[in-house]
């Protein structure tokens, strides 16, 4: 048998023998920095209730198209940057009335689907604005038909790159993001009213709007296509804004908001009139301001 000072030394190479094994296992050696070192991971960069400018991208609706007069852009009372006291524009509520000219800018375009995303950000981004709103898909899911709608691959390929050229132009730049209306709400406020119909023949949202008054399966089932689509859309935004610690998603509040007729163009009962775009605006500022992101 060994002798008792030989068992003490025995032990004792034992236990250096772990805490050294220990230590390899965990990654900590007593010359490491402490937790939240220069090792921890640096905190996100937090997001401004108050940024000093604001470009906007998108489409028609940002353009403020049919809100003033038929099949015409009128971009001064765009929800975004516009200048009309009625809307008290986002950028209105942001910078001030009279700071709106000379920090604000409006870079939709009419017609504008996902693929344009990226030269319309590269615009806005020489400007290094404090906030870029974006707010694009309706002109994806409003096609002549319902299979010319954009792929959801392909709309978030398109998304996820204009995010990532904008971040390499602008790293500072924070991006608010709105959700896609409910097209098919917008279509149910306009469907009964003769004229709104004879507009909609122009070719306004033919996957949507084409027979308006039909209750057939084909029709219906055309209508829900449309709607799950921008329902994707929507998922999709909401995914690919949250890789991203400067981007803000509206939390589906426009896709949600209830518009009536009071809110629609005369001219079409489809995109938004003065009062809409006014509502996309406090929309827009109650998210932008907000102390969080919307749940």
């Amino acid at each position: 048998m060994r002798s008792t000072a030989a068992r003490r030394r025995a032990l004792r190479s034992a236990g250096v023998a772990a805490a050294v094994l220990a230590a390899t296992v965990t990654g900590c050696d007593s010359g490491g920095p402490p937790a939240g070192g220069e090792r921890g991971a640096q905190a996100a960069p937090r997001w401004n209730t108050a940024p000093a400018s604001v470009a906007a991208v998108g489409d028609s609706i940002t353009r403020g198209f049919d809100a003033c007069s038929v099949l015409a852009d009128c971009p001064e009372v765009s929800w975004a940057t516009g200048s009309d006291p009625a809307v008290r524009s986002l950028a209105a509520r942001l910078l001030g009335d009279a700071e709106v000219p000379a920090r604000s800018w409006n870079y939709a375009v009419t017609g504008s689907r996902m693929a344009d995303l990226p030269g319309q950000l590269a615009l806005a981004a020489r400007h290094k604005p404090g906030l870029v709103t974006v707010m694009v898909g309706s002109n994806d899911a409003c096609r002549p038909t319902v299979s010319s709608m954009t792929p959801v691959a392909e709309f978030r390929a398109g998304f996820e790159r204009a995010l990532k050229e904008l971040r390499s132009a602008s790293p500072d730049s924070q991006v608010y993001v709105s959700s896609v209306p409910d097209l098919q709400r917008l279509w149910e406020q306009g469907k009964d009213i003769p004229v709104v119909r004879q507009v909609w023949k122009l070719g306004i949202c033919q996957s949507m709007l084409a027979d308006p008054l039909s209750g057939e399966a084909v029709a219906t089932a055309r209508r829900e296509k449309v709607r799950a689509r921008v329902v994707e859309y929507n998922e999709v935004l909401r995914e690919v804004c949250a890789t991203d610690a400067l981007c803000r998603y509206d939390g589906g509040a426009v896709f949600q908001y209830p518009f009536g007729a009071d809110q629609l163009s005369r001219w079409d009962w489809f995109h938004p009139g003065r009062d809409g775009q006014a509502r996309l605006a406090e929309l827009a500022h109650r998210q932008v301001t907000a102390a969080a992101p919307p749940r």
